[in-house]
């Protein structure tokens, strides 16, 4: 069965909440602290038709024309792909998954399908078969109810037009919630769609039979309303302290007026807000790289060590990667950002989603360590700078700083050359500057590893204060 941890965080953006009028959906994926992650480029037609999971031995046939997408597997296909997030070559963007749990009341109803579609292999079996964000969500929902699932999960989609958010609440039943274009959303770890208007096709995708299941069976603990978070979610201290402390700490940061009064370990925080200010592709960034700063529960801050450690915060070392897919974008260039490792210490690389290829250190992966694969170069210096993390914080974020802003430049400099070319001439266009402008960064930071490393060689314990003229 499948290694993955119950451990993510997500946020959706609608495209009149961002600055640029960009929709984007990102998500911190976390498992184990050291399990290598990749970024390939599947070709169009390169899918097989006969899909089986080596996760959940689920076997699948599928459409024999599969577009070409980005997609960010495991290292290693021992346990499933585990893709995770792309960008298909119709602009559909695909986050999977964002893990969560169903009360013991609902799974006494409809249990989990131990053979069913996973995480594992969702992204793998939708995105490349769909045009739009609202036909990924009919896609894996068909598939959820007609096959089942293992898990319950949180699958983020977007398009040009629309982002959409969709849940399993069962072994079989599921709802999507359209993000409204003025609204943005951040979930950890719980199931977050609340109240479900049925006769809203527009905002509303669901289970032909949900509302059948939940009244047949008893479950509304609300008659009146239907709250999908009130009756197929928990609400317990395990939330209090792993997941909802996440939320309320994305409103603090987009919403601070608004959410004044919110508490960490509420359990009744609204899915949906409206940012104080238009945020931008860093502000995304932020929150995905962020761990409670300016609050006592920051874990690398001057709390005490009870608050530092009160609740999980959203950048933590088990992150194998964190991505955001920008879609809706002006010039239609959509971009896979991604951040090898932590996404603290790690920079987001914009790779565009029109490519045809990704570098060759982005493709490699292994245990233990290789110091030519992508995620490795980030974790290293990662894994420096933690060693003496106050002395070496500022070296990391001066070049994380410089990264970020040459990226805006690239993107600016790349979209307006883009603009006269198409076909394959732009494809190969936008590769080559994706791929120059991530080996330039692979660059940075290995010349940032090789500089801390330099600079602890002083940091031995077989140290002394000796005279320099001996």
């Amino acid at each position: 069965m499948s290694q993955k941890l119950s451990a993510c965080t997500s946020i959706l953006i609608g495209k009149k909440a961002s600055r640029d009028g960009s929709i984007m959906i990102g998500r911190n994926e976390d498992a184990k602290a050291a399990w290598p992650k990749r970024l390939v480029v599947h070709a169009r037609g390169e899918m097989p038709s006969q899909f089986v999971s080596k996760d959940t031995k689920l076997e699948l046939t599928l459409p024999k024309i599969s577009a070409r997408y980005t997609a960010t597997p495991e290292w290693t296909d021992k346990y499933g792909l585990f893709e995770e997030a792309g960008i298909n070559e119709y602009g559909v963007a695909m986050s999977a998954t964002e893990s969560a749990y169903s009360n013991d009341l609902v799974l006494g109803y409809d249990p989990l399908v131990k053979e069913g579609l996973n995480e594992e292999a969702m992204v793998t079996v939708v995105l490349p078969y769909v045009k739009t964000a609202r036909e990924g969500v009919q896609r894996l929902g068909e598939l959820v109810a007609k096959y089942g699932t293992g898990e319950t999960n949180g699958i983020l989609f977007a398009d040009d037009d629309e982002a959409w958010y969709l849940e399993t609440g069962a072994g079989h039943y599921w709802v999507a919630q359209r993000i409204p274009d003025d609204c943005y959303a951040v979930v950890a770890n719980q199931l977050a769609i609340q109240e479900i208007d049925f006769n809203d096709p527009d905002n509303f995708m669901y289970h032909p039979g949900i509302q059948e299941f939940v009244e047949k069976n008893h479950l509304n603990p609300h008659p009146g309303i239907f709250n999908f978070r009130q009756i197929f979610g928990t609400a317990d201290r395990s939330d209090a302290v792993y997941s909802e402390p996440r939320v309320w700490y994305g409103h603090q940061m987009f919403s601070p007026k608004a959410a004044q009064n919110e508490q960490p370990e509420a359990a009744d925080l609204p899915f949906l807000m409206k940012p104080e200010r238009k945020l931008s592709i860093f502000d995304a960034q932020a929150y995905l790289g962020s761990h409670y700063e300016g609050t006592p529960f920051d874990p690398i801050g001057t709390g005490s060590d009870e608050e530092k450690h009160r609740y999980r915060p959203i950048s933590l070392a088990k992150t194998q990667e964190a991505h955001i897919l920008q879609t809706s974008r002006a010039s239609k260039n959509s971009i896979h950002w991604i951040a090898m490792g932590v996404a603290n210490e790690s920079t987001f690389v914009p790779f565009f989603s029109n490519i045809n290829d990704t570098p060759a250190p982005y493709k490699r992966g292994k245990l233990p360590a290789q110091l030519n694969s992508a995620y490795w170069i980030f974790k290293h210096a990662s894994v420096l700078v933690d060693s003496h993390l106050h002395d070496f914080l500022p070296m990391l974020r001066d070049v994380q700083k410089d990264c970020n802003a040459k990226a805006i430049a690239m993107i600016q400099a790349t979209d307006e050359k883009a603009a006269g070319l198409a076909g394959a001439k732009l494809t190969n266009y936008l590769t080559r500057q994706s791929e120059n402008f991530a080996t330039d960064v692979l660059n940075a930071y290995r010349q940032l590893s090789l500089e801390l490393i330099t600079k602890m060689t002083d940091y031995c314990p077989l140290n002394f204060n000796t005279d320099e003229n001996l």
